[in-house]
């Protein structure tokens, strides 16, 4: 997911977004370990979009710790 459509979301709909990806990576890790999985790449966007997810769910708690 690009990040503009990330930031859209609110920090429930971001929870709910960051255990869906998690849990595709750790599916795809075990895919590339067993040599099930042709696109690599997969594996990669999902990392960068976890990633992504976990950088807005911080920014959140920084912007309503700082008020």
């Amino acid at each position: 997911m690009k990040l503009r459509d990330l930031k859209i979301k609110s920090p429930a709909e971001l929870e709910k977004l960051l255990l869906e990806f998690c849990q595709k990576k750790q599916q795809l890790t075990f895919k590339v370990a067993n040599k099930q999985l042709k696109n690599v790449r997969e594996l990669r966007l999902a990392k960068k979009t976890v990633a992504r997810v976990k950088t807005l769910l911080n920014e959140v708690k920084r912007k309503v710790n700082a008020k």
